[in-house]
């Protein structure tokens, strides 16, 4: 295989700069370039024809593809170690289009509770809208995910490390009670990162990222990524993935399953059924600004995690910080996990809480820490090369009611912290000057 091919071997960091691109081509652009069109011209109509029934591989309509994002789905799937993948225009998007495909109208889901507050958004409320209801569960309880199992159970679904309290994932022991009710586990892992951890790589069958986080890295551009792992056979019971083994109506007799099998049947219908008709386009910009970011993705993570320790290790001393949620910390509930799971290191995303009651207050005391930081700014988003801060109670878990916000660990009091790239003692400085305001 030479060094110009579109998949090459290589450790994390040659996949991440390699993978999906061949230079030689007739413009020999030494940087994948932007597909930047709406359609495609045919060499004729029979060829055109052949593209439209999946008789051959082919660019057909951006809306369902472009050759840049197919250079950002080979990336993210060797990142992750999958077998293929399916580019969106958002992370939610991403959750969207793999659950409707797996779960079907009147399908049930199990979902961890610990959860990004616009999944909940989703999951109780438009999921409940198409037919698809949701059980959410501890996710360290493992009864309760096995109680919570139906027989119109479609999918087990977490993050692989909760947003924003940094909870770490036992994926194995989900993974097993998945497959043992005969269902795939899918992992957002947005804020894990595949070089941090590869779900896959501990029994996930669906990886889904938000890459408009640290994988794009510069907070520029919105994107999804479905990774299909290649590890969940529909075949095994076809008579429960019907969308899978039997004929797909629109393309008269053909069988996804027969045509595509194990690792791409997956990614044959979300493209060709609900990207096409529901239209969450990735645009070929968005894709080629997040290809950017992904060439830098283990310097940037690597950083942003020891960043975000020191933060962690010198808020767990402070007076007036009464918890820290980070599992780096060796007294975390989740700092075995993440010992097992993240030998890397921790992600830069976590959670901590001022001193004081939760009251009528906590909000003014937030407000005062918040509106007096510097560097770190007021942003709903994370993994940026900035850092951010937000409050998920007012802000990204606003719509969580206060039993759902306890249930993940979420409190008036809880300021979420993403670590960027500046200097970590810049960032303690910066902080230590606001707490010292309350």
């Amino acid at each position: 295989m030479t060094a110009h091919s579109s998949v090459p071997t290589g450790t994390f960091a040659t996949l991440q700069v390699q993978t999906g691109y061949d230079s030689r081509t007739p413009e020999n652009s030494a940087v994948p370039p932007i597909h930047q069109t709406a359609a495609y011209e045919f060499a004729s109509l029979a060829d055109a024809a052949d593209v439209f029934a999946l008789r051959k591989p082919g660019n057909l309509y951006s809306r369902s593809g472009s050759p840049t994002q197919l250079i950002l789905e080979q990336r993210v799937a060797a990142l992750e170690g999958g077998s293929s993948a399916v580019a969106v225009a958002s992370g939610q998007a991403a959750v969207t289009v793999t659950l409707l495909a797996l779960v079907g109208r009147g399908g049930h889901i199990v979902s961890a509770h610990q959860l990004y507050g616009g999944t909940v958004d989703l999951f109780q409320d438009t999921f409940a809208d198409f037919g698809i209801e949701v059980t959410f569960v501890d996710q360290d309880d493992t009864d309760a995910w096995r109680a919570a199992i139906r027989p119109a159970t479609r999918a087990l679904f977490a993050e692989s490390i909760a947003n924003p309290i940094a909870q770490v994932l036992d994926f194995e022991t989900v993974a097993e009670i998945a497959h043992g009710a005969g269902v795939p586990l899918v992992i957002d892992n947005t804020v894990g990162t595949p070089y941090l951890v590869r779900p896959g790589d501990h029994g996930a069958d669906f990886v889904v990222h938000s890459a408009t986080k640290f994988l794009a890295g510069h907070g520029t551009s919105l994107g999804g990524v479905v990774v299909d792992q290649g590890t969940f056979d529909f075949g095994a019971e076809p008579e429960r993935w019907p969308q899978f083994t039997t004929a797909y109506p629109r393309f008269g007799d053909l069988v996804l399953w027969e045509r595509s099998g194990i690792g791409q049947a997956f990614a044959v219908l979300v493209k060709t059924k609900y990207v096409h008709d529901l239209g969450p386009s990735l645009s070929p910009f968005n894709a080629w600004q997040i290809l950017q970011g992904i060439e830098t993705l283990d310097l940037r993570v690597a950083r942003q995690s020891a960043s975000a320790l020191a933060i962690a290790e010198h808020l767990a001393q402070h007076p007036k910080v009464a918890a820290v949620h980070h599992p780096g910390l060796v007294d975390n509930r989740w700092h075995a996990l993440a010992e097992q799971y993240l030998p890397r290191g921790v992600p830069s995303v976590f959670s901590f809480d001022l001193d004081g009651a939760e009251d009528a207050g906590a909000q003014d005391r937030v407000a005062e820490v918040i509106d007096s930081l510097q560097l770190f700014r007021l942003v709903a988003n994370i993994g940026d090369a900035r850092s951010l801060v937000a409050h998920p109670a007012s802000m990204t878990h606003s719509h969580l009611n206060a039993e759902q916000r306890a249930a993940a660990g979420i409190s008036l009091n809880t300021i979420r912290v993403s670590a960027g790239l500046e200097d970590p003692a810049d960032l303690i400085a910066d902080l230590d000057r606001a707490l010292a305001r309350i």
